[in-house]
């Protein structure tokens, strides 16, 4: 039996976070410039770091506010940090990336995680 410690877990993306992605790719031009193709890919790498420990993510700020016990991981560096919005499902070993934001748009309301 594998202990916690070692479990891999497995990375869903919503539909909404697909089309973020996608929304992404485009606004950073990555398929015309190597520096915007290399932020992305390493952005689309940090999301499937989930796979190992996702609990070692924060809750995210709006989590109480929205009562679902969302985190979040944060990627790039000031002022252009973008966060991961997730929830972890212990029991089927998942974690789901819910969005894809800006580290300064406002927080989630519960409405739009729907």
């Amino acid at each position: 039996m594998k202990s916690a410690a070692n479990m891999v877990f497995r990375v869903e993306l919503t539909a909404r976070a697909i089309r973020d992605l996608e929304i992404l790719y485009l606004e950073k031009n990555a398929a015309e410039s190597p520096d915007a193709a290399r932020w992305y890919n390493g952005l689309e790498q940090a999301v499937y770091t989930l796979e190992m420990h996702p609990d070692r993510c924060p809750s995210a700020p709006e989590a109480r506010r929205v009562k679902r016990r969302l985190r979040h991981l944060l990627y790039g560096a000031k002022p252009h940090v973008y966060r991961i919005i997730f929830e972890v499902d212990a029991p089927r070993h998942t974690a789901w990336v819910l969005t894809i934001r800006h580290g300064a748009r406002r927080p989630l309301k519960a409405g739009e995680l729907d």
